[in-house]
């Protein structure tokens, strides 16, 4: 029997290990089930290159959980190791085999799945550890070994009387740690961080129903077998080539990913580059409010179909991080504890590449298939319209299929958009004027009054729609957006005949005088000669302060906050109106101070800017003027 001491740096190497070398102490099981794994496809790959003379079988790793004795079990069929590989590998600590073995055979090991970068991934069983033991034998003719370590620096290497290839690593659980021991917490981890790994993992048996035989007898009692419990998918759809999935493969694989989720999803965009970088992945576009806080963390990132985070900014564009799905990269840099990522070109390459693939999915949909991408348009609109806002890349290519529907749900993109406007949505300054509305219900009077003199009216309603009106604006200087009820659109836009006002000059300035004397300093007076049955009164609010204003609100003072903005109105009063009139000729004062309140409350109610106090005091003199 061998004893010694192992070789570390560092004094007191495992409190370290313990405490602070790994954020979560769960991680542990993935550890070891994923050494477990890089030395089962290690040995297929000798296998494979005639290195190793032996049967690979079908090998896979095994979980096991001993209440009573408190331990934990990771068995594997792998390459196993020698006493003298023990001595090297496991007490030189952060010596990583993996690393020595892809330098050692890579260019042979490129493709082999090996998931390497362990380091001290072994290790990180002493964090709900109080003892290890390795008993492992090496594919290799040589005797088994036995090592076993208290958490100390002291250590024991022996023989063992192990016959079959592979390692056993069995973990004697501390004191601090007993809700390891529970089969639903070990079931949770594995189905968290292995459920995709590529080697079978078991744990535990399940009972199985064999089926009844054709001429079984009336009275036959199905048989029943205990089975291995493979916890894990080994061959995930996204290690597949797209041409062996089908739409229902696609939506299995979804519905295995977020088995709570209920609603299918839109669309999927499968990933398969391995030129610059290595990537595989599936992204799936699921129907989306219009939060975007809420959607984020639903894509999984892997490497070599380990699970390292939910966390994928910085390697998915900001933009897409709402949607779900799963993306694999060997090439991802990743810290000792996996929890972390680290921005490096690589990285950058990636999050382009993703970018561009998402465009050309996109494209290539909406060309396809146009009715079915306009009737979907309303569940992923908010994604595209951020991505078109956040990277400049994907905003190049985002005029071939963002659309940019009416308030009747008629779509166009921004070209076919251009040509529309060019029959009379013009203003004096020759700018194709985009009228469009925020909020169907609430801005209803402005667009059916819109309608009724032929303009078309746009529905942009998502939250961020007034920054990205502002980036299409800078990009198209002949285009401009108002607001269907911001600084009337009979102003805006170019007609080839006014209506001619009821009221001499010397009468509107009279009018006006009578108005601002009841009017709030925040609303500006302006006075129009209109069709004698419009409204009287319209509020609209000028187009740049109101925009400025929801740029304000939008991100709360976050992304997009630029701080509180000054409230201003404009007060469209129809001169040709009978209420104007009936102001203008008016000499009892009272009368004419509760014809202008009563105006200006109804118009404001058609704003939803009639709120708490004066909402009150508006319905009690409502009233009054019934009675």
């Amino acid at each position: 029997m061998a004893t010694g001491k192992i070789n570390v740096s560092v004094e007191n190497i495992f409190p370290l290990i313990k405490k602070f070398l790994y954020s979560d102490h769960e991680i542990f099981l993935r550890e070891l089930v994923s050494n477990g794994t890089d030395a089962t496809l290690k040995l297929k790959h000798l296998i494979s290159i005639g290195e190793a003379k032996v049967e690979y079988g079908n090998p896979i790793i095994e979980v096991k959980v001993d209440k009573e004795g408190k331990k934990i079990h990771i068995i594997d069929q792998g390459l196993g190791m020698t006493a003298d590989e023990v001595e090297k590998y496991i007490n030189q600590v952060a010596f990583s085999g993996a690393e020595e073995f892809l330098d050692k055979y890579k260019d042979s090991a490129k493709d082999s799945g090996i998931i390497g970068h362990f380091g001290l991934g072994f290790y990180s069983a002493f964090m709900v550890a109080e003892k290890v033991e390795i008993i492992t034998k090496s594919y290799k003719d040589e005797p088994a070994a036995h090592w076993t370590c208290d958490g100390s620096p002291e250590f024991t290497l022996e023989p063992a009387d192990k016959t079959s290839r592979g390692t056993e690593i069995i973990l004697h659980i501390a004191e601090d740690s007993l809700e390891f021991l529970d089969d639903s917490k070990i079931s949770s981890l594995l189905n968290k961080y292995n459920k995709f790994m590529p080697i079978p993992i078991k744990f535990g048996t399940r009972t199985e129903t064999l089926p009844k035989p054709e001429d079984a007898p009336e009275d036959y009692v199905n048989e029943t077998v205990e089975t291995d419990n493979i916890i894990n998918n080994p061959n995930p759809a996204w290690t597949k080539q797209p041409s062996e999935l089908s739409d229902e493969d696609y939506k299995n694989f979804y519905r295995e990913l977020y088995p709570m989720q209920f609603e299918e999803p839109l669309f999927h965009i499968h990933l398969n580059v391995d030129y610059p970088f290595n990537l595989t992945g599936i992204l799936y576009f699921p129907k989306l409010g219009t939060d975007m806080q809420i959607q984020k963390d639903k894509i999984q990132l892997y490497q070599n179909q380990v699970y390292v985070t939910d966390n994928v900014e910085g390697i998915v564009p900001e933009f897409l991080t709402m949607l779900k799905g799963v993306i694999d990269s060997p090439d991802i840099p990743l810290n000792v504890s996996r929890s972390g990522l680290q921005a490096d070109g690589a990285v950058k390459k990636i999050s382009n590449y993703i970018t561009r693939k998402v465009a050309d999915k996109l494209k290539a949909l909406f060309n396809e298939n146009r009715a079915d991408f306009e009737a979907k348009w309303n569940d992923i609109k908010i994604v595209l319209e951020y991505g078109m806002l956040s990277e400049d890349k994907f905003y190049e290519k985002a005029g071939a299929f963002v659309l940019y529907p009416t308030v009747d749900y008629t779509y166009f993109t921004l070209e076919e958009l251009k040509e529309k406007l060019k029959e009379n949505q013009t203003d004096k300054d020759g700018k194709l004027v985009v009228l469009y509305a925020g909020n169907k219900d609430a801005q209803h009077s402005y667009i059916e009054a819109a309608k009724d003199k032929g303009y078309e009216v746009l529905l942009l309603d998502s939250p961020i729609i007034s920054h990205l009106i502002q980036k299409i604006e800078n990009d198209n200087s002949g285009l401009t957006f108002v607001r269907v009820d911001s600084d009337h659109i009979d102003n805006l836009i170019k007609k080839e005949e006014n209506t001619i006002s009821k009221l001499s000059d010397d009468e509107k300035a009279t009018l006006k005088t009578s108005l601002e004397a009841y009017i709030p300093k925040a609303y500006s007076v302006q006075l129009e000669a209109m069709d004698s049955q419009a409204a009287p009164f319209i509020i609209t609010q000028p187009e740049f302060m109101r925009r400025m204003k929801e740029m304000s609100q939008t991100g709360g003072g976050g992304m997009f906050g630029m701080g509180n903005m000054p409230e201003m109105y404009n007060l469209v009063v129809n001169t040709n109106s009978n209420l104007a009139s009936s102001i203008l000729n008016t000499e009892d004062k009272t009368h004419k101070e509760h014809l202008v309140k009563q105006a200006l409350d109804l118009a404001k109610l058609s704003q939803n800017l009639l709120k708490g106090e004066a909402l009150t005091a508006f319905v009690k003199r409502s009233f009054e003027m019934i009675k």
